[in-house]
């Protein structure tokens, strides 16, 4: 009883942390220069959209313990062929406010690529039930891409990791 006791007082300002300040911004571009391509000039004829849920911080022990989880968003082209151009990468926090956009302009990824967003620890704006939204083109038909969120976190000695699947929330090829 006392451990767990002694164990509640450590974490104790965990559960009472602030919101990190705002992340310096993520640069794609720059960070991921080698999976992107240049833009495709034909038309971009198939479009799409997925939801990521996203979990920077997670309830436990009846709700009187938060802890807090390191987020990493991975976008990955599934076509071995073609570029896929990367429309829009926003982050959501739990009341659905945009709390992030990571793109400027689209981008296109090479075929196979992958790009990533890291949200660290101490960053909590997004809370129990932040989400991604990522919206995606190309010029034909293309192997849907590939949208997880990996969670990191722990708590004393026990460490925990799990990955949400995107979840697509619109497919639309030429009219």
């Amino acid at each position: 009883m006392r451990k767990g006791l002694f164990a509640a007082m450590l974490l104790c300002p965990l559960a009472s942390a602030a919101p990190a300040a705002a992340q310096s911004k993520v640069n794609i571009e720059q960070n991921f220069a080698d999976s992107l391509t240049a833009l495709p000039k034909e038309e971009l004829a198939v479009s799409g959209g997925f939801y990521v849920p996203a979990y920077s911080s997670v309830a436990m022990s009846q709700g009187k313990l938060r802890v807090d989880f390191s987020v990493t968003l991975s976008v990955h082209n599934a076509s071995e062929t073609q570029a896929l151009v990367i429309r829009r990468i926003a982050y959501f926090d739990t009341a659905g406010k945009q709390v992030e956009s990571y793109l400027k302009a689209p981008v296109a990824l090479r075929p196979l690529a992958t790009v990533s967003i890291f949200i660290p620890t101490d960053d909590v704006r997004g809370g129990t039930g932040a989400n991604f939204l990522v919206d995606w083109a190309a010029t034909g038909e293309i192997a849907e891409p590939v949208i997880e969120a990996l969670m990191v976190g722990g708590v004393a000695n026990a460490h925990y990791a799990f990955i949400s699947q995107g979840r697509p929330t619109r497919t639309a090829g030429k009219k």
